[in-house]
């Protein structure tokens, strides 16, 4: 047996684990550190497959610019091409802080050009914390399954209140409007959402709109944190006697 298909020894996963938890446990850790660094953000998500000629190009830009010259706010993205690059270059264009949370990928996803600063990620979701955390506003532009995972997860964690209430905006009617009309045709009809449900995001392209309801918002303190929970996972796991994954190891010794 060769050691490709040679099965993996506990102690091996052990010592996989105790690196990921600890590569995990950094990724959060700086990412916190770097957004904490700029206080009052937007965070903008949109496809990274949007061409410099495409109106929501120039839209994310501009609007990214305003956000920037009338209220003075950071904008953050997830710093790849696309709608974050035209947030980015319209942040940057503008003289204000332009931000990117950017992520390694197998086909390496390169960082715009437009970045006052960035903070690197291998995965995903801490990235994705990264980018809802503290930010006054997320506006999203069009895009395919990565942004509709974005949209759909900080629309469940502000429904189930685990994090702030802050406004979400939708830009491009026409793309948002005919998953509106499934929440309320399909969700809504089947009882798997209520009517209060639909008024935590807000469809619009007009952009005076969208700058009154960002300078509106309250500025936020970071992610809710509720100490009772840790106390709860650590009496939880002081009934064995041990932390979790100690039992693992406890065997592997």
């Amino acid at each position: 047996m060769d050691n490709k298909t040679k099965p993996i020894t506990l102690l091996e996963i052990s010592e996989a684990s105790k690196k990921r938890v600890a590569l995990i446990a950094k990724e959060f850790s700086s990412g916190f550190e770097f957004v904490r660094n700029y206080p009052r953000s937007v965070t903008f998500f949109g496809s990274s497959r949007t061409e410099s000629d495409d109106p929501y190009y120039e839209k994310a830009k501009g609007l990214a610019g305003r956000i920037v010259k009338e209220l003075h706010y950071s904008v953050t993205t997830g710093g790849g091409p696309g709608i974050m690059e035209a947030a980015n270059k319209g942040a940057y264009e503008a003289g204000g802080n332009s931000l990117g949370l950017t992520i390694e990928l197998p086909l390496e996803q390169m960082a715009n050009s437009y970045l006052t600063d960035r903070e690197d990620f291998h995965y995903f979701f801490s990235r994705k914390v990264c980018l809802s955390f503290s930010a006054e506003a997320y506006i999203f532009f069009p895009g395919g399954f990565g942004t509709l995972d974005e949209f759909l997860e900080i629309l469940t964690l502000i429904q189930t209140n685990k994090i702030p209430k802050a406004p979400i905006i939708l830009v491009g009617e026409f793309y948002w409007n005919p998953l509106q009309q499934f929440f309320k045709e399909i969700i809504l009809k089947n009882n798997m959402i209520n009517d209060k449900d639909l008024s935590l995001y807000i469809i619009t392209d007009n952009e005076d709109e969208i700058l009154k309801i960002i300078k509106e918002a309250p500025i936020r303190l970071g992610l809710k944190y509720d100490e009772n929970s840790e106390k709860s996972v650590k009496n939880n796991s002081s009934l064995n006697g041990h932390e979790p994954l100690s039992g693992l190891f406890k065997k592997i010794s």
